[in-house]
């Protein structure tokens, strides 16, 4: 997969290699000598992976990568620190700004490109999530996520048949996370079911194959976005390649520094806070689009789309499907000789009363203003009648609340009963017989239910 990837290099000769070995791989390229003018170019154009060399005059890469992850705009973007340095203390020191991984020089070639193909895959899952979240900020319908994510307080699970190294990771982990021990993959499967933060797996133990562990784990919709901390040795080259091939985000070598372990564990439970947020913002969006902010229940275009669908299936052969068409009558006095806020309340108590006297399979929707809808899939004229008539006689023996202590207000409703079960019906005709049988219930004096047939 083709990605953008910026590098931020001083030195001239280390940016054209880079820079071939990219354009080689059909990666695009952006290239800054200094760091101001790379973090604008990071703002600007968004790279999926930014490439940034350690040792630079001016702002140094850690000072760089700090800025990059504390802005909102560039927080998201995966950052590998490129750098002669090999000391423990500076890969520490990356990791502590920020960095989701640090390669130092030479280059392997193929370890590169297997890193850059991970986080490309893992920043284009995030950039869907963003992009829909963005929608959903446009509509007006959730908040922006702006806030910062801690990395602490994670639930860990370390699968690992060595007691003493896992001991030891819980020990060093303990201090900032809830850690838990498995050393039976099945278990560990089960186990990451749960609400599990961050997996750990050992991927040279002995009594069972890490390498499938993580295979099975991405297999799995309830673990495919969960983070993996690979644990193993890195001069087993194809095996480290293997590994990120499968989805593995980040590899920690043995002997294991505890150090690099809490800031690699950090880093990924930060990102997976921030996706976490992400879906459960998109979930909220796409449940508030569907639903009628007024009443709570569901909205007119989410009700067509099911109706569409259950009548489709209606003039197939498919069990019946029946609605009822409710409108509150005499609404407009209610607002006129109350208030709108009277009447908003009129509207939120009678939605609960609805949804209190339908069935659990049955669908109720404001359809706008006054007028709700119930959708009533696998029901003939004769049971949706019942239904509509308990309704009706509930809401005539409610006193709906004014708001001041001790006043009430008596409700009634017409409503218009069509049911589908034909071969020539479609949502619009079933909605016309709906309407019309209201029409005729409020003509004859309101507070009853109509039936119109075919």
């Amino acid at each position: 997969m083709s990605a953008r990837i910026l590098i931020i290099d001083d030195i001239d000769a280390n940016v054209r290699l880079l820079e071939a070995k990219m354009t080689a791989e059909y990666y695009e390229v952006l290239m800054a000598s200094e760091g101001q003018s790379g973090i604008a170019l990071a703002k600007s154009q968004l790279p999926d992976i930014i490439l940034l060399d350690v040792m630079m005059p001016g702002l140094s890469g850690y000072e760089i990568c700090r800025r990059l992850k504390e802005d909102p705009d560039t927080r998201h973007i995966p950052v590998v620190l490129v750098t002669a340095l090999d000391g423990r203390d500076d890969l520490l020191a990356g990791l502590d700004a920020g960095a989701d991984d640090f390669m130092t020089k030479p280059i392997d070639d193929v370890m590169l490109m297997a890193r850059l193909k991970g986080l490309v895959r893992l920043k284009l899952a995030i950039d869907g999530l963003r992009m829909l979240e963005a929608s959903g900020r446009r509509m007006g319908v959730i908040a922006g996520t702006s806030a910062r994510l801690g990395g602490f307080g994670g639930r860990i699970l370390i699968v690992d048949d060595n007691p003493r190294q896992a001991q030891r990771m819980v020990s060093e982990l303990g201090l900032d996370h809830r850690p838990i021990v498995e050393s039976d993959a099945e278990k560990a499967l089960l186990s990451a079911r749960g609400p599990i933060d961050l997996m750990i797996i050992n991927m040279d133990a002995t009594s069972f194959d890490g390498l499938r562990l993580a295979a099975m784990v991405r297999s799995e919709s309830s673990t495919r976005f969960m983070p993996i901390l690979a644990i193993m040795d890195t001069d087993q080259r194809d095996r480290l390649v293997k590994a990120m091939e499968l989805g593995v985000n980040d590899i920690l070598a043995r002997p294991i520094d505890p150090q690099e372990l809490t800031l690699r564990a950090r880093t990924q439970i930060k990102r997976k806070r921030y996706t976490d947020l992400l879906r459960s913002n998109l979930d909220q969006s796409l449940e508030l689009a569907v639903t009628d902010q007024l009443t709570g229940l569901h909205n007119r275009r989410y009700m067509v789309t099911q109706l569409s669908a259950l009548v489709a299936r209606a003039v197939k052969g498919g069990d019946p499907v029946s609605i009822l068409m409710i409108d509150i009558d005499h609404f407009k006095k209610i607002n006129d000789g109350f208030g709108h806020d009277v009447g908003d309340m009129v509207l939120r108590e009678f939605s609960v009363l609805l949804a209190s006297n339908v069935r659990a399979i049955d669908l109720p929707c404001r359809y706008g203003g006054e007028e709700f809808i119930v959708v009533m899939p696998g029901t003939d004229a004769d049971a949706a009648l019942r239904i509509a008539e308990r309704i009706r006689k509930s809401v005539f023996e409610t006193s709906f609340s004014l708001g001041s202590e001790g006043e009430a207000l008596a409700v009634t409703v017409s409503i218009g009963l069509a049911c589908a079960d034909g071969d020539m019906d479609t949502p619009e005709t079933l909605l016309k017989r709906a309407d019309e049988a209201v029409y005729e219930a409020k003509a004859g004096g309101r507070n009853q239910v109509i039936v119109r047939s075919i």
